[in-house]
């Protein structure tokens, strides 16, 4: 009989099942990594809830990857690499080797020459853009994943495989900071206090940030904001009344940096009301930055823009120069990554208390790790 393994697999909106699956063979040019965790994101609650949305559609295939529904979720994840193929070199992926998983697929995964994007060092963004666990074959939510080796970001001895678990969500923070022109002894704004406006929030102590003011409404994150050192964490539906019609948070975040506004302000939320704060809470010249994905259009008048001369600009996923120089950040003990983690769930458990209970409490959590293990087989 063929091996299998266990993988958590989605077949559309409501409809994911933990199931036996064949286990793939390792090509020349893949390593076979051994999932130690997988965290849940976001974009896995969405494709529960109403996608396929970066998945491929029911009936039809990803263009690149060829992938069809069901497919394993997961794409945040490390683990221990038990198998090499053949025409792998590089000494440091061997077998027992510690790794996180940078799941985005670009052209060198294809093998097709560079498109506009991979040509410019925007690998991130690449026309034929995919991701392991999502749209590409394999995902983090099984007990095993196969990936090709320049996927694979060696964990040094002081980074856990559960931070390593981070390493994705964490890069993504690294990324925004980075193509933000953010600078050492500047202030900054978070609209959101969820895994990413945290995990930038961490980052920027790292950055050197002078001042960093956080807002968001729920009380276990907002403690969490003060733990990680926000310099004021201001709960928009409790702040004073404005005064001349000046948003509340703004007032707030213009006294804490004693300025006109802060010099970057990241909006992890995407909402209309978290968009005119940022516009509103950023100094005459300073940055916008989207983090967010928006469920729909919002509504921009460019003079907000164009008259005060900032600048309005976005960023997603990651490139390698991210998880570099984020995995230097680890290895200073600067970065309390583990404290992102709000609870570590088996494998045989990731439907109820992995996907639901995120749906269901998401005010008390931040992320929560999927650990494979001995497992039953479930359906929802």
């Amino acid at each position: 009989m063929a091996p299998t393994i266990t993988a958590l697999q989605y077949y559309g909106p409501k409809d994911v099942r933990l199931e036996q699956v064949p286990s793939r063979s390792c090509r020349p040019d893949e390593v076979r990594v051994q999932i130690a965790y997988c965290g849940i994101c976001g974009s896995d609650i969405h494709e529960y809830l109403g996608g396929p949305i970066f998945s491929p559609p029911a009936g039809e295939k990803n263009p690149w990857t060829g992938e069809r529904l069901p497919i394993t979720l997961g794409h945040e994840m490390s683990g221990t690499i038990v198998e090499v193929g053949p025409s792998v070199s590089d000494p440091k992926l061997k077998i027992g080797a510690r790794v996180a998983v940078n799941p985005a697929w670009n052209d060198r995964h294809h093998g097709v020459d560079p498109c506009t994007a991979c040509s410019l060092g925007m690998p991130n963004i690449c026309k034929r853009y995919a991701s392991y666990g999502l749209s590409a074959a394999g995902g983090g939510l099984a007990s095993e994943i196969v990936v090709k080796h320049f996927a694979c970001i060696p964990l040094p001895d002081s980074v856990s495989l559960k931070v390593g678990a981070l390493m994705e969500p964490l890069a993504v923070a690294w990324h925004c900071i980075r193509i933000s022109g953010f600078k050492e002894g500047q202030t900054a704004l978070i609209l959101g206090a969820g895994p990413i406006g945290l995990a930038i929030l961490m980052l920027l102590r790292v950055w050197g940030a002078k001042r960093v003011v956080i807002s968001e409404l729920t009380a276990s994150r907002k403690q969490m904001a003060k733990d990680l050192g926000a310099s004021l964490v201001v709960d928009p539906t409790e702040s004073v009344t404005p005064k001349n019609g000046i948003d509340p948070v703004v007032e707030a975040t213009q006294a804490a940096v004693q300025a006109d506004g802060v010099d970057v302000a990241f909006d992890c939320t995407g909402l209309q009301t978290t968009l005119d704060t940022v516009l509103a809470a950023v100094r005459p010249g300073g940055t916008i930055f989207n983090v967010a994905i928006h469920e729909k259009p919002l509504v921009l008048n460019l003079n907000d823009v164009t008259l005060t001369e900032k600048r309005l600009t976005g960023g997603i996923c990651y490139t390698d120069i991210d998880f570099r120089g984020l995995i230097q950040a680890l290895e200073s003990g600067d970065v309390p990554a583990e404290s992102l983690i709000t609870s570590v769930a088996k494998l045989e458990d990731v439907i109820e208390k992995g996907l639901l209970e995120l749906i269901r409490n998401k005010a008390a959590h931040v992320k929560i790790l999927i650990q494979p293990n001995q497992v039953r087989l479930a359906k929802l």
